[in-house]
């Protein structure tokens, strides 16, 4: 029953989306003031491998101040790139701080909670995780390498970089990203001699991001491949498509309250 009441909750409000018009941050910083490089120095301080160390963030007190600017920005002031490198940015460090704070998508009503229930401050507006991917990133960039960019704090997401988003790197660091995700066997395996690829869940959950770029999710991956052969036969040959469980387990060790 509490399974079918998140899935109905989350159904009922992806209709409801709270995704703000336009931002008024009570304090604003000057133009040109706002910048990404504390989120930068705490990534590289606690990320190692992908696994992001909770306890140490938590006492970082430059992420603390990472994300009292986030309150003081306005997102419509920046460029295109720089709304798509700013909300990537914004996901992660605010799926941190979900887990800062005490909440877990490690279940089902852990879910509804952590990506639903709680909101966050954006340039004076509130936000949460599930309309900042649906409503921002996938409905206004229609870019579905933000897929592999965006961490959820969950051992079968993508691994959490342990650099910002942004700048003339953007689409290299999207590339790379997209590239790593799909030859990474831990998340996506192909059994060529039964022509079964089993993706991972993300590719099941946003299907149609990834059709609308390749016209089937078999040909999208098969961009990204590395092995040459593998990749000729996804673009030639039907492979069935399964898709793997998802561990929603945490990608590091939990903080310490």
């Amino acid at each position: 029953m509490i399974r079918l009441a998140v899935a109905f909750g989350l159904i009922f409000l992806a209709g409801c989306s709270t995704v703000p018009a336009s931002y008024s941050p009570g304090r604003p910083l000057a133009p040109g003031a706002f910048s990404h490089q504390l989120f930068d120095r705490v990534l590289q301080a606690h990320v190692r491998d992908a696994e992001v160390d909770y306890p140490a963030i938590l006492a970082d007190r430059w992420f603390v101040q990472y994300l009292d600017d986030l309150d003081r920005v306005d997102p419509n002031s920046l460029s295109k790139d720089e709304q798509l490198a700013f909300w990537i940015n914004v996901y992660n460090a605010y799926a941190i701080k979900g887990i800062l704070d005490g909440y877990s998508p490690g279940t089902w009503v852990g879910r509804y909670r952590y990506f639903i229930g709680r909101t966050y401050r954006v340039g004076g507006a509130s936000i949460n995780l599930y309309d900042l991917e649906r409503d921002i990133l996938i409905a206004q960039f229609h870019e579905p390498r933000i897929h592999f960019a965006i961490v959820c704090a969950s051992s079968s997401c993508p691994k959490l970089q342990a650099r910002i988003y942004g700048g003339t790197e953007l689409n290299r660091q999207l590339e790379q990203g997209a590239r790593e995700f799909i030859n990474d066997p831990s998340r996506n395996r192909f059994d060529r001699a039964n022509r079964v690829a089993y993706l991972s869940k993300i590719f099941d959950w946003f299907t149609e991001d990834f059709e609308a770029q390749a016209g089937s999710l078999q040909q999208y991956v098969a961009r990204y491949v590395s092995d040459p052969v593998l990749t000729q036969e996804l673009a030639t040959v039907p492979y069935r498509i399964e898709f793997l469980d998802y561990d929603w387990s945490l990608n590091g060790p939990a903080p310490r309250r």
